[in-house]
């Protein structure tokens, strides 16, 4: 039997170890997550950093969100939710080079264009649209599993147009709706929603093909289409507008799926095209309705969080707002519709509204760190366009990401060697851990890009470290320092529209090499008109010489704050 000191020396050293738990989970959760302080509310975006058009469905008690890529591969995010407001991204729609999605060679902004994600007969499926350079090509992929792996791309015959959608009927057939150019469009812009069957058979268009509408409200750049069934009637949602202040989304109703349809005599159903130009949230659209369990009914939307009222570094990001349904009371019509009614208290997308599941809270994970233990890609990860052949290993130095050099420097429709993820936050700070031995002009380090128009980057050379800001094709030094170790801590900082940067030799003692860079180089305003938001990462050239060297980096730690 233990003595009276035994057992009070086990109880301190049982409450101390307690205490160091509890202790341990305060802090981690405190570093790693912002915990709304509100139980009752959730805050948007639901999806922070370059989220554009998003796309949901429900297989249970589980929710998918997928979102357009554009360039980047891999491409077409998965995020999961159990209450549609905390999502983890679990996986990657394609992200092998042999699904053959042939992007390798595409401009900024083209590539994955509005995916629309809906679950059926116990498969998942992906439709999109692959902007090659100007030709629109439809492809669906399938998949058991939301996390993957999916199918190789079912390319879609005479399927013209962008922002393809499914819908599954209740009679068995499967209907394609997207939007095209009409051959007698009545002004610059306008665009014809279309639809027509889809066998899954053959997994091809067949019959006869619908035209729908042109729009409701203006129908400038009619685009983004789905279709949803609720009581007797099916409903054609689609955007209007285009992407920017004017962007809408509009609804319409049919007994017949394929029309004619009757619009709502309240469109646009939601917008914020008649608030002021430097409304905090701007340019809300491209739509996409949900129905829980318990009926309720909610809808995603892209919008931009601007700078500044102006800049759009961050690109678009996923909203999610509540829908109520209300039946038109004009006592004149024989036919009175029932028609969704977004964000009903306002009318507009707010930063706040009460969660939709009771008991539930949401906690926003503000960091990520990577120190590539693993032998593939956490899924986060994202390159500039499908690589033609692997430029980076995680088991030639285990513990490492080797990053091969090559050829050539930014530029529209190359290939260089990028590793980068989303910055999802205003404000944020980098640090990464690199060795690497250059030769010649060779260099690698770490950077903040937009597109192939505009990227900061700041990397060993030969005896120096440099910071260039890479912009509309010129390569200019902003700062040059004698450097002359192959190991280099680095770290970059942002605030809004300053990023500071700096680097370090231990690790613990950091020279402030650049601060307060402009960051409104890294806005559509200024870098060029794009549909994507900024990445920061790692990124290596050998410049104007073919080379075989490469840079090796330890860690990569993202930590954002203020969404």
């Amino acid at each position: 039997m233990k003595s009276k000191d035994q057992k009070f020396l086990l109880y301190k050293v049982l409450f101390f170890k307690l205490l160091n738990l509890f202790l341990f989970s305060f802090l981690f959760f405190s570093c790693n997550s912002e915990i709304n302080q509100n139980p009752e509310t959730y805050r948007n975006p639901i999806i922070s950093g370059f989220a554009p058009d998003p796309s949901i469905c429900r297989v249970d008690n589980n929710f998918y969100l997928v979102n357009s890529t554009f360039e980047y591969f891999p491409g077409i995010p998965i995020y999961h939710s159990k209450d549609l407001i905390n999502w983890k991204l679990i996986g990657n729609a394609f992200d092998t080079i042999h699904q053959n999605v042939k992007m390798d060679t595409i401009n900024s902004s083209a590539g994955i264009h509005a995916s629309t994600i809906r679950y059926h007969n116990k498969l998942f499926y992906i439709i999109t649209t692959n902007n090659l350079n100007g030709n629109m090509v439809n492809f669906i992929l399938i998949s058991d599993k939301p996390e993957g792996p999916w199918s190789r791309p079912y390319i879609l015959n005479n399927a013209p147009g962008i922002d393809p959608s499914l819908f599954f009927n209740d009679d068995g057939k499967v209907w394609y709706t997207g939007s095209h150019v009409p051959p007698d469009p009545e002004f610059d812009g306008q665009a014809e929603i279309w639809m027509q069957e889809l066998s899954l058979d053959q997994m091809q268009l067949v019959g006869k093909k619908y035209y729908l509408t042109r729009g409701f409200s203006g129908g400038t750049w009619a685009e983004g289409p789905h279709i949803y069934k609720y009581g007797d009637y099916y409903y054609l949602m689609i955007s209007e507008g285009g992407t920017l202040h004017n962007h809408a989304v509009t609804i319409s109703a049919s007994k017949t799926i394929t029309g004619p349809y009757i619009a709502n005599d309240r469109n646009p159903i939601l917008t914020h095209r008649h608030l002021s130009l430097d409304h905090p949230i701007i340019a809300v659209g491209h739509g996409d309705l949900i129905q829980t369990q318990e009926g309720d009914w909610h809808m995603v939307v892209l919008g931009f969080r601007p700078i500044e009222k102006k800049h759009k570094n961050l690109g678009r990001e996923t909203f999610l707002l509540p829908v109520t349904w209300e039946t038109e009371p004009y006592w004149w019509k024989e036919e009175k519709i029932r028609w969704p009614v977004c964000s009903p208290k306002t009318g507009r997308v707010e930063y706040e509204y009460p969660v939709p599941f009771h008991g539930t809270r949401q906690v926003k994970i503000n960091e990520f760190n990577d120190d590539f233990n693993e032998e593939k890609l956490n899924v986060e990860w994202n390159f500039r366009r499908t690589p033609t052949a692997p430029f980076h290993s995680l088991i030639e130095k285990p513990g490492f990401l080797r990053l091969y050099l090559k050829e050539g420097f930014i530029a529209e429709q190359a290939q260089y060697s990028f590793v980068g993820i989303r910055q999802r936050h205003f404000q944020m700070e980098i640090k990464s851990k690199m060795e690497f031995v250059p030769l010649g002009d060779e260099e690698a380090g770490v950077i903040v890009i937009q597109n192939d128009r505009s990227a900061y980057i700041m990397s060993l050379m030969d005896g120096k470290i440099t910071l260039n800001h890479f912009y509309h094709g010129k390569k200019s030094i902003l700062v040059s320092h004698p450097y002359e170790n192959s190991t280099v801590f680095w770290k970059i900082s942002a605030d809004y529209l300053n990023y500071d940067f700096s680097y370090s030799q231990d690790g613990k003692s950091w020279i402030m090499f650049f601060d307060d860079v402009d960051g409104s180089k890294l806005s559509p305003e200024s870098s060029g008109w794009t549909y994507t938001g900024v990445y920061v990462g790692m990124y290596g050239t050998s410049n104007s010489s073919i080379s075989k060297n490469y840079a090796d980096f330890d860690w990569f730690y993202y930590i954002g704050s203020s969404q």
